[in-house]
């Protein structure tokens, strides 16, 4: 049961309407330019799937239509070429990736995620191609904009998905109250891992909790990593880690086999199986993030002059069969502030 966040449910089966009903009305050809979008995604996880089709409903709704598809009623129809490429893990194809789209001499390159956006921004150097990213926790030091309102000399802004870390503790601990020793899990070569694993540790520190650190290099590593946590932790919390959420039910499987409450930072992962978060709509992300690609390429802007953006809407999800099965009762104070209540 979802209690909030239908805005971005209804908006989105409306765009899909207005794509296969043949509405004309207020539509004109924008001529003959086409304007072309590399879209970078590092991996296929919902997450990251919710914010590409975000990213190409921002722009739509802007009157940016892919070619052969139908304009929205009452917008100048300016036709859109995608060429979407998904790395799926791979770090060495995310810099092919990138360089194809300079080759080709892209309008923009969109990413979804750190290490991608990071192989665009030094692939588009000495050219004007702009990168816009999306769903990126820590973009200055990642090292993608030196600030966040300022950044006149790098061709790059976007929208990260920062997460309250010390919130998700608070959460934590009055849904299992007493505990002592939390679990994470994470890639290291994954810097906004890194920096939310820094964050994670200064939340537990004031909270007087131990934190016990796993590390993975691949999603086929989950398991083991998740298994070592077995009787070290009371609960298990991770970040928005590219490689974890990929491998997600394997570490939902430990966690239900051995009663250990596991709570990841996003909101499809706790309809996956996760407790609870304060956390985003992925797809709202890639929405807010579609709406400033479509400023730079109209001119209103330029990605070095644009600002980077958070998330706009934060909301607490819960999945209270997920917590039976991880040997839990969800307060009823929680359920009752929910936003989003996942029942199965």
């Amino acid at each position: 049961m979802r209690k909030k966040g239908l805005f971005s449910i209804v908006l989105g089966i409306c765009l899909v309407l207005l794509l296969i009903v043949p509405i004309t009305t207020g539509c004109a050809d924008g001529g003959e330019e086409i304007y072309r979008v590399g879209i970078s995604q590092l991996v296929t996880h919902p997450a990251l799937d919710a914010t590409r089709e975000g990213i190409m409903a921002g722009l739509l709704a802007a009157g940016y239509v892919a070619t052969g598809e139908t304009c929205p009623a009452g917008l100048t129809k300016k036709a859109i070429e995608y060429d979407y490429q998904n790395s799926e893990l791979d770090m060495s194809l995310t810099a092919s990736i990138a360089q194809k789209f300079v080759d080709d001499k892209v309008d923009v390159i969109v990413t979804i995620a750190t290490p991608n956006t990071q192989a665009a921004i030094s692939a588009v150097e000495g050219t004007d191609i702009p990168v816009v990213f999306s769903a990126i926790t820590d973009p200055v030091g990642s090292g993608m904009v030196v600030d966040w309102d300022s950044h006149p000399d790098e061709n790059v802004s976007g929208v990260s998905d920062m997460v309250s870390v010390a919130d998700d503790i608070d959460l934590i601990l009055e849904i299992v109250p007493g505990v002592q020793t939390l679990g994470t899990l994470y890639n290291a070569g994954e810097s906004n891992s890194v920096f939310l694993t820094e964050k994670l540790r200064e939340a537990c520190e004031a909270k007087g909790i131990e934190v016990v650190e796993g590390t993975v290099s691949t999603s086929a590593e989950v398991l083991t990593a998740a298994q070592a946590l077995v009787g070290q932790v009371d609960v298990i919390w991770v970040g928005t880690d590219n490689t974890v959420v990929t491998g997600l039910e394997a570490l939902i499987g430990v966690c239900e086999a051995n009663d250990i409450p596991l709570f990841p930072s996003d909101d499809p992962s706790i309809e996956r199986g996760g407790v609870a978060c304060w956390g985003f709509d992925y797809y709202d992300i890639g929405y807010q993030t579609g709406e400033m690609v479509a400023r730079i390429l109209s001119g209103d802007g330029t990605a070095n002059d644009v600002p980077v953006e958070k998330g706009e809407t934060i909301f607490l999800s819960i999945n209270t069969a997920a917590a039976e099965r991880m040997g839990i009762t969800i307060p009823q104070s929680v359920i009752d502030d929910a936003d989003v209540i996942y029942e199965e």
